[in-house]
């Protein structure tokens, strides 16, 4: 995925660097849109076909896509379709949510858990974790079952695991050794 990643970070910084000169908000919602809807096999298989042009991909994104995109999202669109890269798009969203965060100061947190998480047990697990990473953090919960019990949270490139089954594949690593 280096490839992808290197292929999406100059559009996700070129957005940045224009949209923060308006409201990044805006930009990062119309980006998720077009994101959602560039992450579809079917509209792949549209865009990659030899007699649609860039114009009825365009047409085709922006109509699916069913969000107003001011001149920056259109402009970034219609670059990504030209170049060829219309697959890279879901990563220049994410990309762009890291710019973002960084520049608010914020990171985003995964929270996998073997069980539903209560709102309000939430809100504890987010205070604590924010004490752990010494940021502010964005949450967002998965069921993993796998885990047994416990929660694994990923913040960037950090894990900290406490489930069950990495508790169990620490032991079995003792007991192998």
């Amino acid at each position: 995925m280096a490839e992808l990643a290197t292929l999406a970070r100059p559009y996700a910084e070129a957005l940045f660097q224009v949209a923060s000169k308006g409201d990044l908000a805006q930009a990062a919602q119309q980006l998720d849109a077009l994101a959602s809807v560039a992450g579809n096999p079917q509209l792949r298989q549209f865009a990659d076909a030899p007699k649609v042009n860039d114009e009825q991909v365009f047409d085709v994104v922006t109509s699916v896509a069913n969000v107003a995109l001011n001149d920056a999202s259109k402009n970034l669109l219609r670059t990504v379709i030209g170049n060829g890269r219309l697959s890279v798009l879901p990563e220049i969203a994410t990309q762009f949510h890291a710019l973002v965060n960084a520049r608010s100061g914020v990171s985003d947190a995964a929270i996998y858990s073997a069980f539903p998480i209560e709102p309000a047990q939430l809100a504890d697990v987010v205070a604590a974790l924010e004490k752990r990473f010494a940021r502010k953090l964005n949450a967002s919960v998965a069921l993993q079952p796998e885990l047994i019990g416990g929660i694994r949270v990923v913040v960037g490139d950090e894990v900290l695991d406490t489930s069950v089954k990495a508790r169990l594949e620490q032991m079995k690593a003792a007991l192998t050794a």
